[in-house]
């Protein structure tokens, strides 16, 4: 099997959904969309996150959306056709992560075309890092 390049697998996730703009994310958001931000501190640092985002960062992003262990799944996610918005700084790794979301029953996996970045350039709201809930570590027992 020849091998693909990173473009080839790109356009091949992105065939696999709709992508949405910033105020479509915006609208959806409103709407109960689950907007998960993966980017790492220092991009939000930087340029801030999207109000009512929640935070998972790329390496646990499966265990915590689509866990085989109920005990780990995230509380925001209401069943697997809700819209799940994934954000990163551009736009390339969210669609590489919505496709593997939809390749683990998350029908409602999308990504923002565009990423942080266009929701910036869109001026929509921001708020400080830190701000939105972070759900990168499993829960602790209660």
């Amino acid at each position: 099997m020849a091998a693909r390049n990173v473009d080839d697998v790109l356009a091949a996730a992105r065939r696999r959904f709709r992508r949405v703009t910033a105020r479509e994310t915006a609208t959806a958001l409103a709407a109960g969309a689950l907007v998960i931000d993966t980017r790492p501190i220092e991009q939000r640092s930087s340029g801030g996150e999207i109000p009512g985002a929640i935070v998972i960062a790329r390496n646990v992003l499966e265990w915590r959306v689509a866990p085989s262990d109920p005990a780990l799944a995230i509380p925001e996610l209401r069943g697997d056709a809700q819209t799940v918005i994934v954000v990163c700084q551009e736009g390339y790794a969210s669609s590489l992560a919505a496709a593997a979301l939809l390749d683990l029953g998350i029908a409602g996996a999308t990504d923002l075309d565009g990423g942080f970045e266009a929701w910036s350039a869109a001026g929509l709201p921001t708020v400080p890092a830190g701000t939105c809930v972070d759900r990168t570590a499993p829960p602790t027992g209660g």
